[in-house]
């Protein structure tokens, strides 16, 4: 990975998600940036819900000095104009990749927290401020970037494994259950794929003229280089099969973050992404040689 830092940023896109796969890149299309904040902090992992005409925008908040990360809302209104901004999830461990749907008659949270020890479901209490636990998902690993979906009369749940480490952008998981609380049952053949390229997952799956689409990560070149989109070609408790699409990349418009996109969301009339630039600055390689130390005396 380098001494570099990943910086992202979060875009809004002005077309669904159907208009972008059919393109197949994003440079087609207008997207709103979002303000950058102080050096070496950053948004990313953008998950949307729309209410009344207004966009609460879930998304991980990051700053390397503490190398810890919160659950931050977003809101806009219909013109995509922001109108509050403030944290609605933080726990004693980091926390990312804050899947937000809705199912059940309720709305749900499914953060990435595998430095807790596991994967813990979050219900909103008061919808969108207040997160209560809900379950603890027993899985065949902590899971990282879980990603829900519904497919065959079964929930399922696509992941990453935390360990080894070098299996986070390399292994594809599945686990399948009757009901989101569980139990759920880790697929027999996991990992159900193991390619750098089109494993690690990056944002809400997409049922598009019969198919059912995973975006997934490209990291063969850097962590995070692009999205892919997984079409499942086979999906039962018993096998798994998919073909990995070409390559999304950053836009122009991006520049400088061009380095990398790993999340494409789709939210209604728009769609939601967040693209990578790689700090080097004093600052950005200070922080990371010293990351680089500690891992190194462990």
């Amino acid at each position: 990975m380098g001494l570099g830092r990943d910086i992202w940023r979060i875009g809004l896109v002005e077309a669904p998600i159907e208009a972008v796969i059919a393109a197949g890149r994003l440079d087609a299309f207008s997207v709103r940036w979002l303000r950058m904040g102080p050096p070496l902090t950053f948004l990313a992992d953008p998950f949307g819900v729309w209410r009344d005409g207004v966009l609460h925008l879930f998304a991980e908040s990051y700053d390397y000095a503490t190398r810890h990360g919160v659950i931050e809302l977003l809101t806009f209104d219909a013109d995509l104009w922001m109108l509050d901004r403030r944290t609605v999830l933080r726990e004693p461990w980091h926390l990312s990749y804050p899947f937000v749907w809705e199912a059940d008659g309720e709305t749900w949270m499914l953060p990435e927290a595998y430095r807790s020890g596991g994967l813990t479901l979050y219900r909103a209490a008061a919808f969108p401020d207040r997160w209560e636990p809900a379950a603890r998902l027993e899985l065949d690993a902590p899971a990282i970037d879980a990603t829900p979906f519904r497919h065959g009369g079964r929930w399922w749940l696509a992941y990453a494994p935390s360990s080894p480490r070098a299996a986070r952008q390399r292994h594809l998981h599945l686990a399948f259950a009757d009901t989101l609380t569980g139990p759920w049952t880790p697929h027999p053949c996991n990992p159900v794929r193991i390619d750098a390229s089109s494993s690690r997952l990056g944002g809400v799956p997409v049922l598009r003229n019969g198919d059912l689409l995973l975006p997934v990560q490209d990291c063969a070149r850097t962590y995070g280089g692009a999205v892919r989109l997984l079409r499942v070609l086979e999906l039962t408790p018993e096998r798994f099969h998919a073909q990995a699409g070409p390559p999304i990349l950053p836009p122009d418009s991006a520049a400088p973050y061009v380095d990398g996109l790993h999340t494409l969301s789709a939210c209604g009339p728009i769609t939601l992404i967040d693209v990578k630039r790689i700090d080097r600055s004093l600052g950005g390689l200070g922080t990371g040689a010293g990351r680089l130390l500690n891992r190194l005396r462990r």
